[in-house]
């Protein structure tokens, strides 16, 4: 197993050195300098809005939603981001471009709407079979805790 991680990290190490090789020397230096303030500014926003985002609203599906339900939600609403990230600057540069050079000419924002409702739908439906499976099944008493299981004797 030892030799695999260390033949993956060489390749892995190797790969990184040959594409930024192939960054500094075949792409223009502004365009790798505007490449690097994006990935500076993609670092802050992510440090400084997505993640703490994503703590606060963990937290508050755990403190207020019971555990199956916070699963099925936090599905959602994991795929539903990503999706989001993917669709929004394809809604900020629609129609910036002429027909002719357009590659894709589409409602990106109702296909968004779209998508997100369908996520919407199918994660409430697979809730919904996931409660009606669990009612449908007998009760399994709980196992006790090993402390409980044993009687006390008085010292």
């Amino acid at each position: 197993m030892r030799v695999w991680r260390i033949l993956l990290a060489v390749i892995g190490i190797g790969l990184a050195g040959y594409g930024l090789s192939q960054l500094l020397t075949q792409v223009p230096s502004r365009s790798v300098i505007l490449l690097g303030l994006w990935l500076v500014v993609a670092f802050l926003i992510h440090e400084g809005v997505l993640a703490p985002a994503v703590v606060a609203v963990g937290w508050l599906l755990r403190r207020y939603l019971r555990d199956r339900a916070r699963r099925y939600l936090q599905f959602a609403l994991i795929l539903a981001a990503m999706i989001t990230v993917i669709a929004v600057p394809l809604i900020y540069r629609s129609n910036r471009e002429p027909p002719s050079k357009a590659l894709l000419r589409q409602d990106f924002s109702a296909n968004l709407a779209l998508l997100l409702a369908g996520i919407g739908i199918l994660t409430l439906a697979a809730y919904a079979i996931a409660v009606a499976r669990s009612r449908s099944r007998p009760a399994q008493p709980q196992p006790q805790a090993a402390h409980e299981a044993e009687p006390r004797t008085p010292s």
